[in-house]
């Protein structure tokens, strides 16, 4: 209050019509706001934003909590990065800061998200990487801070949310592989707790029962996002009596591994066996033959996500014609040369 303490003295005015005048209250004339606003410039006052953000009850910042564990912060291809930079670019025109979060694997989730709400420490939040029954989310409704996640969850009810086309991507997959004649179709999902694990797999059963195939668990592997766990997939998959012909990865980098190890049983990837990737990877970018996997932008999820979230926040709401936003992000194809048609047997 030193700071305006001194402009009031300059003024001759008191402190509280210096302070009204700075934060733009409209029952302040004109003249005298003019006067202030000179008068902090030719003093050099720098008004304290933290004190003037507890005073309005606001932080101009938003919160995006993500979770870190070994297996992506040692990625060449870290997903959140792109995410993040298309949320940037959204708050910041609307002069708004964003705050990463980062949670490590050994911290409590829970916990630590209640840390950041009960200070107050952001005006609204977004939270990555959901569970099926998701307390974090209970507890952003009850605190009635705006939030969105990225992904969807039991938990909340009817709350904003943006995920990816999980649905759309396993659609796409099984029905290409069928037409090229496999019938024996493996997946790969992630060994995590995240609920897009669990979408994805429900698609590639409705999948491959739309298509009149029969699930066999045997087919359904647990993978870490490292190459090596490729490997021994590769043995699982055709060291049966009935092997599979193709397999759809959900962590891309896997294909490595199962390159590497085809390689070394002298087989070829899209001839003994297709493969498909969830997503494209700038780890296996240089993978031949190439790759077919699935393409999206992250700068345009970081976007959605920011735009729902300011469509709940006081200040931005207005600008938005709809409140809660549930909304699925679509993945394009880009076909390459790691599937083709099934070997006939015989």
């Amino acid at each position: 209050m030193r700071g305006i303490a001194r402009l009031a003295r300059e003024l001759g005015v008191s402190t509280a019509t210096v302070s009204r005048a700075l934060n733009g209250n409209p029952n302040v004339n004109e003249e005298t706001r003019r006067k202030v606003l000179e008068t902090a410039q030719r003093l050099g006052y720098a008004a304290n934003q933290a004190a003037r953000s507890l005073a309005q009850g606001v932080t101009h910042s938003v919160g995006f909590m993500i979770e870190l564990d070994p297996e992506s912060t040692t990625s060449t291809d870290y997903f959140f990065m792109g995410v993040v930079e298309g949320m940037q670019a959204i708050l910041a025109a609307h002069g708004l800061d964003l705050l990463v979060l980062p949670c490590v694997k050994s911290q409590d989730t829970f916990t630590f998200l209640q840390r950041f709400v009960s200070r107050g420490a952001v005006d609204g939040l977004i939270l990555a990487e959901t569970r099926r029954i998701d307390r974090r989310i209970d507890l952003l409704q009850s605190s009635g801070l705006p939030f969105v996640t990225l992904g969807r969850s039991d938990s909340g009810g009817n709350h904003s949310w943006i995920d990816l086309d999980f649905e759309g991507v396993m659609a796409t997959a099984v029905e290409r592989l069928v037409r090229f004649g496999h019938r024996r179709i493996a997946v790969t999902l992630p060994s995590n707790d995240a609920n897009y694990g669990a979408i994805f797999a429900q698609a590639y059963r409705d999948n491959l029962a739309r298509h009149g195939l029969e699930l066999d668990e045997g087919l359904v592997f647990s993978t870490r996002r490292q190459e090596d766990d490729g490997d021994s997939i590769v043995d699982g998959l055709l060291d049966r009596p009935d092997p599979a012909t193709a397999i759809i990865l959900f962590y891309e980098v896997t294909a490595i591994g199962i390159y590497r190890r085809l390689a070394e049983r002298g087989l070829k990837p899209g001839r003994d066996l297709s493969i498909i990737g969830f997503r494209g990877e700038e780890s296996v970018r240089f993978l031949m033959p190439q790759v077919t996997c699935f393409q999206m932008s992250l700068h345009d999820l970081g976007t959605a996500a920011a735009c729902a979230l300011l469509a709940q926040m006081p200040s931005t709401a207005p600008a938005f014609s709809s409140k809660v936003v549930q909304s699925r992000v679509p993945l394009s194809l880009m076909p390459g040369e790691s599937d083709g048609p099934a070997l006939q047997s015989g």
